[in-house]
């Protein structure tokens, strides 16, 4: 006889509290529903909430649920009859057991006609909490789902023409601000690729250049459940639109639009003030030719609306300074909850 299993919850956002109870409860059951619910005014975007717990929980059965009900049984005196309801509309199969983090799982088991599982309602396991979660998301980064990450986590990512010290400095920061680092996938498609086959800076294609963004942008997705509260991008679209319109004489209207799709939170854009460092693989080195590409990543960012700061000078041990200063300005701000869900 196969047993059934339910549980509810807003998972705003979800953490190893929630799926402590999760796992708990798919070991007691043979089939496992879990119900996101959301309203309209919550802080956290009841889609993206859906979303995570689906990826957090694939051994589940993971439905969303957004309307305006009552929330607490002194919101309205039918409270437990329109709960019960809606979750028969959602669940019509009979549920055998009924698990829940706090008491309010025994009535509601009995409104259902199942037994309740109260799985650590002290909070003995895992002290933490949606609400402190919010408050100070850094705080409590550890206890964060994975798949959750990407919704509350800054990215700070680094443009400015070669030899200005982009992949140094995302390594000095990322090392600096307990992270990780994406690195720049286009100076290894270049390298192992292109040069292996052709003359530096010669028969490149706008495919070649969408699918370096695209692979860029999917490393870097994959990258963000491993980092921390900040994830450091060596590059990213803009800067490779920049390259495009180097290498192909024009800009590459689709990777234009590409860059304006998923942007960082800040960007740091780096000035042609540093030395010139001919490394064998680098090839844009002329004055002039570093100056443009200053200026042509401004653009695009100005153009965007993107919010930026420029690290300029020669002295390396000044640039890091500026440049840690705005990543700790950029993590002091609020986060915009589920943005990306």
């Amino acid at each position: 006889m196969t047993t059934r299993g339910f549980l509810l919850g807003k998972f705003m956002p979800p953490h190893r509290g929630h799926l402590f109870i999760c796992d708990t409860a798919r070991r007691m059951v043979d089939e496992l529903t879990v119900l996101v619910c959301s309203t309209d005014d919550e802080p956290v975007s009841g889609k993206a909430r859906f979303l995570w717990m689906t990826e957090a929980v694939p051994y589940a059965r993971v439905l969303h649920l957004h309307r305006d009900l009552p929330q607490q049984p002194e919101d309205h005196p039918d409270f437990w009859r329109i709960w019960r309801e809606v979750i028969r509309e959602a669940h019509p199969e009979p549920i055998d057991r009924v698990f829940a983090g706090e008491p309010y799982g025994f009535r509601l088991a009995e409104e259902l006609g199942a037994a309740a599982v109260i799985i650590d309602p002290d909070r003995e396991a895992f002290s933490v909490s949606g609400t402190a979660f919010r408050n100070d998301p850094a705080a409590h980064w550890n206890d964060l789902a994975a798949p959750a990450r990407s919704g509350f986590q800054k990215r700070l990512t680094i443009l400015g023409p070669e030899s200005t010290g982009k992949s140094r400095l995302a390594a000095h920061l990322a090392d600096k601000f307990r992270t990780r680092m994406m690195p720049e996938y286009g100076r290894a498609y270049d390298v192992y690729y292109k040069q292996s086959h052709y003359a530096k800076g010669t028969h490149w294609t706008g495919d070649d250049l969408m699918v370096l963004a695209e692979t860029h942008a999917a490393m870097r997705a994959a990258l963000s459940p491993l980092a921390g509260p900040l994830l450091i991008e060596d590059t990213d679209a803009i800067q490779t639109a920049v390259w495009a319109e180097h290498l192909l004489g024009e800009p590459l209207p689709a990777l234009e639009r590409f860059a304006g799709e998923d942007p960082a939170d800040h960007y740091l854009l780096l000035s042609p003030d540093t030395p010139w460092d001919d490394d064998g693989v680098r090839y844009a080195g002329a004055p002039e030719t570093r100056a443009w590409f200053f200026d042509a990543a401004k653009a695009r960012l100005d153009a965007l609306g993107l919010s930026y700061d420029v690290i300029a000078g020669a002295d390396w041990e000044k640039r890091n300074a500026d440049a840690e200063k705005a990543a700790e300005t950029l993590l002091a701000e609020p986060v915009a909850t589920g943005r990306h869900g």
